[in-house]
């Protein structure tokens, strides 16, 4: 359909050319209805689920009203999580190629704060960040938004369960008041209600339906009684399935922590994600997770936001979530682009209300199987094919991935397609190598030179 191609709209032909070059053929659904009013300058709330093409409806509209030649700050961009900013930044950066000396800036928890203040003494067009960490810098006088055109906020029902809502009232009241707000969701609670009465005028309200395609994606649901069963369940379903990779969603932190310590117990190569983790840590599980060289992920909703995992084989719903598009949005993490994908859920007499809900969303009848029909065919609890090396040099030691790929198979004892993949951080690099491998490949990266230089490589192990 031409009128779903982006040369219809009003951006300029140069980002049009951009766009082409990156693959984007036509607009998604999000983008056909949010577009044209976020370039015409109308504030905008949009609901519609991960993977609908949200951040280049609104990274192209900010784009499309920037000015390069003022070197302030005209755009921002808040999110819920590092992961989820760190990603927006670097699409951002990839929709902004055709335009010169642009500067997109992240400005996150977790990191250090010396070099962004560096960064935001040099200045910048576009801020990235979570509302914690930029609530920081204006508290401190470090970030100056008299210039603001566009406010963009990237998820907004995840900023509020997360108990961003001070800072974002703090953000709302230093932003000047004749502003663009587009407000991107995937879910709608009662919650964002009071934030777009308070900072939207006359909003398009742009719903996509967020059910997601289920061809690809096969739905199990279980009876448990107990939380002991809850516990034998997943490690049945796991043994049965040996998925190579496998996200567990709980409802609450405290349940992530115990299972995956019980799997472990068990043999599984398995960690957990949630809000509880320092950065660093779970900086280094999701490196491990998207490297395989762990299986399992144990994670709470707000904390697998922004998860970007390729070939999830397995989703298992560890209870049914208390919503129904957060089901929704927790399966079609596995069965993306055309492959088939597996969803399991457990679900007991005290959730009957939830597993309503849920029929009635999806139009679906949920009939729970039988984990007693599942037969375990292997006993043996496979290991991740995979480790992870950490590397104690980054960018700042001027680390390539070619430079380690180099050292590594350098004497010919370790393969090029015994290598997976590479990560290189300001201060450390991170490899995946195959297991039967590890060793060695510790004993080269420390015996050899990388860019001249000896660094010290370990195994890593969560």
């Amino acid at each position: 359909m031409a009128n779903l191609d982006f040369s219809n709209t009003a951006l300029s032909p140069e980002l049009i050319e951009n766009i082409a070059s990156l693959g984007y053929q036509q607009m998604t659904p999000i983008q056909a209805q949010s577009l044209p009013a976020i370039i015409e300058g109308k504030d905008v709330i949009a609901q519609g689920k991960t993977g609908s093409g949200k951040t280049a409806a609104f990274g192209l509209g900010l784009l499309h009203h920037l000015n390069v030649k003022r070197f302030r700050v005209q755009a921002m961009v808040l999110c819920p999580t590092r992961e989820l900013a760190d990603q927006v930044a670097k699409e951002i950066r990839k929709l902004a190629r055709s335009i010169h000396n642009i500067k997109v800036l992240t400005l996150c928890g977790g990191t250090p704060t010396g070099p962004q203040i560096g960064s935001l003494e040099h200045g910048a067009h576009i801020i990235v960040g979570t509302p914690g960490r930029i609530e920081d810098h204006l508290r401190k006088g470090r970030l100056n938004l008299d210039e603001l055109k566009t406010l963009v906020l990237d998820e907004a029902d995840r900023m509020l369960e997360m108990g961003f809502q001070d800072a974002l009232d703090l953000i709302f009241s230093l932003c000047p008041t004749q502003r663009q707000n587009l407000l991107f969701s995937a879910t709608f609670p009662k919650q964002i209600k009071p934030i777009t009465e308070h900072i939207m005028k006359d909003p398009l309200m742009v719903k996509v339906e967020s059910k997601h395609d289920h061809s690809t994606i096969t739905q199990h649901f279980y009876q448990v009684d107990s939380d002991e069963d809850r516990v034998a369940a997943v490690q049945k379903l796991l043994m049965v399935n040996q998925p190579e990779s496998a996200v567990i969603f709980c409802n609450m932190k405290v349940e992530t922590q115990a299972l995956a310590i019980a799997l472990k117990d068990f043999g599984f190569s398995c960690a957990a994600l949630n809000g509880d983790l320092e950065q660093r840590e779970r900086d280094q599980t999701l490196i491990c997770f998207t490297n395989k060289s762990v299986h399992i992920l144990v994670a709470t909703d707000v904390a697998a936001r922004g998860l970007d995992v390729d070939n999830l084989d397995m989703v298992i719903n560890y209870q049914l979530s208390h919503d129904p598009e957060i089901h929704v949005h927790r399966i079609g993490r596995t069965g993306r682009a055309g492959d088939k994908g597996m969803a399991c859920t457990l679900m007991s007499h005290k959730e009957a209300h939830k597993a309503i809900k849920l029929e009635e969303y999806l139009d679906i009848t949920i009939e729970p199987e039988e984990l007693a029909d599942l037969v375990v065919e292997n006993s043996t609890v496979s290991k991740a094919k995979m480790v992870t090396l950490h590397i104690d040099g980054g960018k700042k030691q001027k680390l390539r991935p070619g430079d380690i790929l180099g050292a590594l198979t350098g004497n010919k004892a370790i393969r090029g397609d015994q290598i997976g993949k590479i990560q290189i951080s300001a201060i450390a690099a991170f490899v995946a190598v195959n297991r039967e491998v590890a060793d060695l490949a510790v004993k080269t990266i420390a015996n050899g030179k990388l860019k001249g230089k000896n660094f010290r490589a370990r195994k890593l192990i969560l």
